[in-house]
């Protein structure tokens, strides 16, 4: 009995032991969780001026401006809140805003003026105005990010064309934008206009092998944003070298077989406008050489439907009409790919379209003659287009 009683105290203490929770924890309520970090050029804010003319300062130049979205707001306390933020006073978010020429300075240096530490185990979104990159790198931008334990390799990265601070900011009631940004991805399923996020980990990547990559951009207006076009980060600098609008964008997602959806809107024989809706995409690039010159073959093939006509006078489906409209919506697509090329070869001399990828795999041998200035190659290779579009169906519709 004795021996029974004591087996079983034994298996209860052995239970407890194994039921403690972690030695190391932290309450979240003793933490300022970030879920959202925009990188401006350096300028302080006035209430940064405020503090300095009072004493506040340490030794720093002006270099960059970082600001933070705290989530949620009355996880915080102190006098962190910066006309940044939102102008409702029981948003859910708080932004905080700091300046100098160190990302890990200017973070220490909130801990100063809020009664947690920040923490960002939760960052979702970083966003870089572009005058920012032109100015500096963007591999000096983002060393400490991805060199930080707390911030997760799969935090999204994007461009914004004004100040990157703006995208953290909203008028809707109960939004906070750094997790509108994120979910705003997922209408991927809508629009090739929404790229491939590139995340932390795949920019270490693209950053190391010096190649050159397209960000997705965010432009801001009465406190709403919308993914508009992308900035093309050249490989060889690390700065931002220009911008690729909307349908260049649209273009760039199917050449990589990123995008399987879209629209392409043109205008028929009587000037009236047309839209095809695209319902399966791909894309394939090939490799060639010929007498010892490289050229690309670029071979795309989509289905879709005739989705909008507004031209009244011929029936939709009719055989003659239909294939009318294929012929013009191949055009116009086909003029929508040369645009981009011509902007990579020509304004931008960056391959941010995988065609260098196609060719280390294709033509390893050639690839690696070529690597160390691919971009200038690239810029000076021939590129075929050829477009096969076909018209599976009209949607419903009477007669």
């Amino acid at each position: 009995m004795c021996r029974r009683r004591f087996f079983l105290m034994l298996c209860c203490l052995m239970l407890l032991a194994t039921q403690t929770s972690c030695w190391s924890s932290k309450e979240i309520e003793d933490l300022a969780l970030y879920s959202g970090l925009a990188l401006d050029v350096g300028e302080p804010t006035v209430t940064e001026q405020a503090l300095e003319d009072q004493g506040a300062t340490y030794p720093k130049r002006n270099t960059i401006t970082a600001t933070i979205q705290l989530v949620p707001a009355n996880s915080v306390g102190g006098t962190g809140r910066q006309s940044s933020s939102s102008s409702s006073s029981d948003a859910p978010y708080l932004n905080v805003t700091g300046t100098g020429d160190s990302l890990l300075e200017i973070f220490r240096q909130y801990s100063l003026r809020l009664d947690r530490p920040i923490i960002g185990h939760h960052l979702k979104v970083i966003v870089v105005t572009t005058e920012l990159l032109k100015q500096q790198k963007i591999n000096q931008l983002m060393d400490f990010v991805l060199r930080d334990n707390d911030i997760r390799p799969s935090t999204m990265v994007f461009l914004s064309q004004g100040q990157a601070v703006q995208t953290l900011v909203s008028k809707q009631k109960n939004q906070i934008p750094s997790f509108h940004i994120r979910d705003m991805i997922h209408n991927q399923r809508r629009t090739s206009k929404v790229l491939d996020p590139v995340i932390l980990s795949k920019m270490d990547a693209l950053m190391y092998s010096k190649r050159s990559f397209a960000l997705q951009n965010l432009v801001t207006a009465n406190g709403e944003v919308e993914f508009s076009g992308a900035g093309i980060i050249k490989g060889d600098t690390g700065h931002w070298v220009g911008m690729l609008n909307q349908e260049d964008t649209e273009c760039l997602s199917w050449l990589t077989n990123e995008g399987k959806t879209g629209v392409i809107k043109t205008h028929d024989w009587n000037n009236q406008p047309m839209t095809y809706e695209m319902k399966a995409m791909k894309s394939k690039i090939t490799a060639v050489t010929d007498g010892g010159n490289l050229a690309f073959d670029v071979k795309i093939t989509t289905e879709g439907r005739l989705s909008e006509t507004w031209n009244a006078e011929e029936y939709p489906s009719a055989t003659k009409h239909a294939q009318k409209a294929e012929k013009l919506f191949k055009e116009k697509l086909e003029q929508m790919m040369q645009a981009l090329i011509q902007k990579l070869q020509s304004d931008y001399k960056a391959d941010v379209a995988g065609f260098g990828d196609r060719l280390s795999i294709q033509k390893p041998a050639l690839w690696r003659k070529s690597e160390d200035h691919w971009d200038d190659v690239f810029s000076r290779t021939p590129i075929h287009i050829n477009v096969d579009l076909k018209i599976t169906d009209f949607g419903s519709f009477t007669n």
